[in-house]
């Protein structure tokens, strides 16, 4: 068992050679995901739709050429399964889903097939695929019963969910815990050794997403060229992240249910703190600021008649405390971040040479962070300090 409260690092010889499947390969997310993998010298085997924008990451970024990268449907259970059982994968992680609440409700039905047939599909797969040890289904924060309270929801709280891709991500919670519990349960882990968990995240931000109806991205599109933006809602506070803070976690969680199983078989939360939370509208001011661009936004005219969820922040206590997975980037530098991302790509830098030097520079911030930390621990500690300057 790790100790708590430790700074955990993702472990570059874990991961170099293991076998990653990952569904959702082609969104902004998975594109990241699979970048990073490749950095690690992973083996590394998509299966998606094709990118959900015209403009994306995976096409820009050239996240297919480090990888096998498979055009199919998580709806499509046969081409899922051949997918899967062709590549023999050790790890897979499940990214494939409809994200958008707005989206949820011009085509309910098919969020639901997407978020809860497409898990079902996945962990069946997963079911027929002896090499599988370890899985890691991204579900979303939006899976929690919103009964807005100002204080973290914790793994623990009821599931819900008022509109369609909400409750969608809680159905999919949901399963997963049925097949933890009836083909993967804990107490049999001897004999199928699969190690199953979900992982629930908070907004995220970063370079190369293009989706629509949403603050960062549209903000994102609006400066490269020169026009206004609507801010919906821009007195809606939301906690933000940069998208490699999330995706340290599913390494990180993927690395412990791998070598130690059944006791990180679990959900887990990963969002940051309230300094990460803040107004949509102080959002896009910011975003202008570090643009150098005059404040060009406008608030939306008309409030939709669609809900939206209210406030939700997670409590990623047990994250940090047994994961030693921890925040890198404060606000501030995660949204410089999508700026330099996004100048540089509109001066026509090579995208992929770009996402990784951020990955690099992610991981480097990591390491100093957790090295400084360490000191701090060891300086509370005599006989710990004692041994670190022996050893210089």
């Amino acid at each position: 068992m790790y100790p708590t409260n430790q700074w955990n690092q993702i472990d570059p010889e874990f991961w170099r050679g293991k076998r990653v499947f990952v569904t959702g390969h082609t969104g902004f997310k998975g594109s990241w995901l699979c970048l990073w993998l490749q950095y690690l010298g992973a083996q590394v085997t998509g299966y998606a739709i094709a990118p959900p924008t015209s403009s994306n990451l995976f096409e820009l970024g050239q996240v297919g050429t480090g990888m096998v990268s498979i055009h199919g449907d998580v709806c499509d259970p046969v081409a899922l399964k051949q997918a899967m059982t062709d590549s023999q994968p050790e790890i897979v992680f499940h990214l494939a889903a409809q994200a958008l609440v707005r989206s949820s409700y011009s085509a309910p039905a098919m969020a639901y097939q997407a978020n809860v047939m497409g898990a079902v599909n996945v962990l069946e797969a997963v079911r027929q695929t002896p090499s599988v040890r370890a899985v890691v289904n991204v579900t979303s924060n939006a899976c929690y019963e919103n009964r807005g309270w100002q204080n973290g929801y914790r793994e623990t709280d009821p599931l819900g969910g008022y509109d369609p891709h909400s409750n969608s991500k809680a159905c999919a919670e949901m399963v997963t815990a049925t097949y933890r519990n009836t083909f993967f349960n804990p107490l049999s882990y001897g004999d199928h050794g699969v190690a199953v968990a979900t992982a629930r995240s908070s907004n995220v931000i970063g370079g190369g997403d293009w989706a629509t109806d949403r603050l960062v991205p549209d903000v994102m599109k609006a400066l490269l060229a020169g026009k206004s933006v609507v801010v919906r809602n821009p007195r809606a506070t939301r906690p933000w992240q940069h998208v490699l803070e999330p995706l340290q976690g599913y390494l990180l969680l993927a690395e412990r249910l791998y070598q130690e199983g059944i006791i990180f078989a679990e959900p887990w939360n990963f969002g940051p703190d309230e300094r990460h939370c803040e107004m949509a509208g102080a959002i896009a001011d910011q975003l202008y600021i570090l643009w150098g661009s005059p404040n060009n936004w406008q608030p939306e005219a008309e409030i939709s008649d669609l809900y939206e969820r209210a406030f939700l922040k997670l409590d990623s206590t047990k994250a940090r405390s047994r994961l030693g997975w921890h925040i890198v980037l404060d606000l501030k530098t995660a949204l410089r971040w999508v700026v330099d991302w996004t100048k540089a790509y509109q001066v026509g830098e090579d995208v992929r040479s770009l996402s990784l030097g951020q990955i690099r520079q992610f991981m480097s911030i990591a390491q100093s962070r957790s090295s400084s930390r360490t000191l701090a621990d060891a300086a509370r500690d005599p006989e710990t300090m004692k041994r670190l300057w022996s050893c210089c």
